[in-house]
């Protein structure tokens, strides 16, 4: 698949560190010019972006709140007129907050909604004037849209199974315009979000059929499929990584 992006431009939300950096990283290595953005994370960022160019590829790293749409709209037009277009958007950035209920705050559900689902929406609606036929749209749900088995988790599951609904309508929107749209929904990932060797880890792989933590690169892998001339029939899906999970 080597320069199977060649002549791309994509941009990735949340793209400095697990998951997002590991789809950076890929698309880069698959020939894609890569913009993408950081909320905090600038060092690992700054060091991302360096190692593409290094290797001969070309990003951009910008410091953007996906939950602020109006720094998030920016973002993009600044990526637009850096490279000229954008032919694949990454809707990575996303939040995690646990907890009962009732005990739940309303501010960290706002701030679910915010980062989770509304970024999607507002990336989508910013990037379509600089996205022609062709175009990919990916975003990053989760296997907790098909199966929560856990208490405190119903905030992201519910923001993530949002997901799955905006996907089947954008895809029914944008399919005359020759743009794709799909969620790619992992399962548990070593990250150090979630580390394989955390307290959680041996009772997620009780609940698998490949007992063990996904891979970043794994993740990356069925990106790269979904965001490739590949994948030109594939629209309004979502796709779940997950070793069974929710199986």
């Amino acid at each position: 698949m080597a320069n199977s992006l060649g002549g791309k431009v994509a941009f990735v939300t949340g793209g400095a560190r697990g998951i997002g950096a590991a789809i950076v990283s890929r698309l880069a290595a698959e020939g894609a010019a890569v913009v993408f953005t950081y909320r905090g994370s600038a060092a690992q960022a700054s060091e991302l972006a360096g190692n593409i160019e290094q290797a001969g590829g070309r990003a951009l790293a910008i410091q953007s709140d996906a939950g602020d749409p109006i720094a998030l709209t920016r973002a993009i037009d600044q990526a637009a007129s850096h490279f000229g277009k954008i032919d694949i958007l990454v809707n990575n950035a996303g939040v995690l907050f646990l907890g009962p209920v009732d005990a739940f705050s309303l501010e960290d559900f706002d701030k679910t909604l915010a980062v989770n689902v509304r970024a999607v929406f507002v990336a989508t609606k910013a990037v379509l004037p600089y996205m022609g036929v062709g175009g990919r749209i990916v975003n990053i749900g989760s296997t907790n849209a098909e199966r929560m088995p856990f208490p405190g988790g119903a905030a992201y599951a519910m923001s993530k199974s949002a997901l799955q609904g905006l996907v089947k309508g954008l895809a029914r929107d944008l399919g005359s315009r020759g743009i794709t749209v799909n969620n790619v929904q992992p399962g548990p990932v070593d990250t150090d979000m979630n580390p394989e060797s955390g307290e959680f880890g041996a009772a997620m792989h009780e609940l698998m059929a490949v007992k063990r933590h996904g891979k970043a690169d794994e993740i990356a892998a069925m990106v790269i499929y979904v965001a490739g001339p590949e994948a030109s029939f594939v629209t309004g899906a979502s796709l779940t990584i997950d070793g069974g999970f929710g199986a």
